[in-house]
């Protein structure tokens, strides 16, 4: 059976509305996700529900008044591994001091993120819900990938690539600042 041009312009217009519109519903259900752009520096962040590693859950209001170290890294990424002992280092200096400092795993298999958490021995939380947070903040797929939230709740900075130690261990002053 053959469809005539006008048939089949009309089936793929049918399927695009189709699509279209599947893609604005799960916009209006998890705006988040479907942003057209990641934040600017400046913007204010709209914190989605996360839920951790451990299976603890994250509401959007535990982050108010808290400055954020947010870091997106891979199990594989040899450079994601020496960024992540500084991480650890971070983590343990912003003690007491009103920062939160989530790894954001890009990989999918949440065993396999525990044995490398476990191994490596790091204290910080982590989550793996990647696909809700990329977009919000970076389309670049570069690992590792700090990002900074001010307390007032907006992206501050955003530093691709591995960092020295010194240099994370610097962004405490976030939780210092206003």
């Amino acid at each position: 059976m053959s469809l005539s041009k006008r048939e089949f312009l009309q089936a793929r217009g049918a399927r695009f509305m189709r699509r279209r519109m599947l893609l604005a519903g799960a916009g209006a259900l998890l705006p988040s996700v479907a942003r057209a752009s990641p934040l600017a520096l400046g913007d204010a962040v709209p914190w989605p529900k996360l839920t951790l590693l451990n299976g603890d859950v994250l509401q959007p209001r535990q982050w108010q008044g808290q400055a954020a170290v947010l870091v997106f890294f891979a199990t594989t990424c040899p450079f994601c591994r020496r960024h992540n002992e500084h991480v650890e280092k971070l983590h343990q200096a912003a003690r007491g001091l009103p920062l939160r400092v989530l790894a954001v795993a890009q990989d999918g298999d949440a065993e396999l993120v525990r044995a490398y958490v476990r191994e490596h021995q790091y204290h910080f939380q982590v989550t793996l819900d990647s696909a809700v947070l990329r977009p919000l903040f970076s389309q670049r797929q570069i690992i590792p990938l700090t990002c900074v939230v001010d307390r007032a709740g907006k992206l501050r900075e955003l530093l691709p690539g591995e960092m020295f130690e010194e240099d994370l261990l610097e962004l405490t002053r976030w939780a210092k600042a206003g």
